[in-house]
């Protein structure tokens, strides 16, 4: 169905739309919740919140973008929202202050890609890529996780493709200082 007839029925509330745009998007969606999050249990709620989120705003839509790349928008800001709400509940159970360039307890990895004997270095790994700065590790995730370019990724994140670059320059040096550090990759 092409997306303006879609967004059109979308608009109308019409379900057999809603379950089209579903069928077509909740893949891609919950692997993009998936490599944010890391556990699936989140990434199935943080999928389900995407969705409420499409069929509440979706009379929002201004075509802007194609239909594909406002999903991805709203799919990273919820993981990012969860990921936050996930930081503050932390601070507040433990009454720790959490510095933002540092990740408090253990990190729990839930992805099914990921063998058994690469856990402990996918750990670290995952725990060094969330203390980078949020619009760092959201570049660095759509182009390394979801295999975007980096001009969808400036679609998505509302940005130059310049500042892409720089954004994806910056996740790559601080990755690699962090990793050489941990004796995880060579300097």
């Amino acid at each position: 169905m092409e997306d303006t007839l879609l967004i059109d029925q979308l608009v109308q509330q019409n379900t057999a739309a809603f379950k089209v745009l579903f069928d077509t998007y909740a893949k891609m969606v919950y692997n993009t919740c998936l490599n944010f999050l890391q556990v699936q249990e989140d990434a199935e709620e943080v999928t389900q919140d995407v969705f409420m989120e499409i069929n509440a705003q979706i009379h929002h839509f201004e075509g802007k973008s194609s239909l594909k790349t406002w999903i991805y928008r709203i799919a990273c800001n919820k993981s990012l929202e969860h990921l936050r709400k996930a930081k503050r509940k932390k601070r507040f159970a433990f009454f720790v202050s959490v510095d933002d360039h540092e990740v408090q307890g253990d990190l729990l990895i839930d992805h099914p890609g990921i063998e058994a004997e690469n856990l402990d270095k996918a750990t670290l790994i995952q725990k060094e890529l969330h203390g980078l700065a949020e619009n760092q590790r959201t570049a660095f995730t759509l182009y390394h996780m979801e295999g975007l370019t980096y001009k969808e990724i400036s679609e998505i994140m509302d940005l130059s493709l310049s500042s892409v670059e720089s954004l994806m320059f910056r996740a790559k040096t601080n990755l690699k200082k962090k990793l050489s550090t941990l004796n995880l990759i060579s300097s």
